[in-house]
């Protein structure tokens, strides 16, 4: 399976949990859900890997590091 793959599985299984994180398969960070980006009802400009807001918010110093 490809991590991206992998990586929405377990996004997907958040959200159905009702869960607004999840450990990052590869990496093992832990992320947003989008269910909390939702539930927070902004872009917070952080460029999140769940942003359901478009990055809206995001500049171009958080977009490239």
């Amino acid at each position: 399976m490809d991590i991206l793959d992998e990586q929405q599985r377990v996004h997907d299984e958040a959200i159905r949990r009702g869960r607004d994180r999840y450990t990052d398969p590869e990496s093992g960070a832990r992320v947003f859900t989008e269910l909390f980006h939702r539930r927070r009802g902004f872009c917070c400009g952080f460029g999140c890997l769940h942003c359901p807001y478009g990055h809206v918010n995001v500049d171009v110093i958080h977009e490239t590091g």
